[in-house]
């Protein structure tokens, strides 16, 4: 017979074997820093070599040549983070590289930028696809960008760089 505690448990791992989702409380964290994994950071540097393994030796596949570029870390290494950028390309780079500074890329031909939260309150502005814009607050479904001089709300859905899930405030 299983206890009331096991059955939780139990039901706690079906859920995330069966959704490959796990709750925060069961989210994995880096080995290195204890943050959460994946996460999303910017390229703080103008440019970033992108390298096969974390270390010098390692060879570099490719430099990052976009500063404020959002990538999402997948692993922690010593003074290494494994990254990927939208288009799901990565490798390791050095952590001296990256910003907490959250940054999106807006992923629409031309995304509006609202006053508020809400489809139905003025444009502020528009931005073009690949545009690198701040992130500010989330709620749900809505965040709020800055690009350049130009601020505004936009559907979460539009940007790359920020989690479905996430809420900032």
């Amino acid at each position: 017979m299983i206890s009331g505690h096991m059955r939780g448990l139990l039901a706690a791992l079906l859920m995330v074997v069966s959704t490959g989702v796990a709750s925060p409380a069961l989210a994995e964290r880096g080995s290195v820093t204890n943050l959460p994994l994946p996460r999303f950071v910017s390229l703080k540097a103008a440019e970033g070599n992108v390298r096969r393994g974390p270390s010098l030796t390692h060879r570099i596949d490719w430099v990052y040549k976009r500063r404020n570029m959002p990538l999402e870390i997948t692993a922690e290494h010593g003074h290494w983070r494994r990254v990927r950028d939208r288009d799901g390309a990565g490798g390791w780079v050095h952590y001296s590289l990256l910003s907490g500074a959250r940054t999106v890329i807006i992923e629409e031909e031309v995304l509006d930028l609202f006053q508020k939260p809400d489809p139905s309150s003025p444009v502020r502005a528009r931005a073009e696809a690949g545009v690198v814009a701040r992130l500010g607050d989330c709620t749900p479904g809505w965040c709020e960008i800055t690009a350049g001089r130009q601020h505004g709300w936009v559907r979460k859905t539009a940007l790359w760089g920020v989690g479905p899930e996430e809420i900032r405030q």
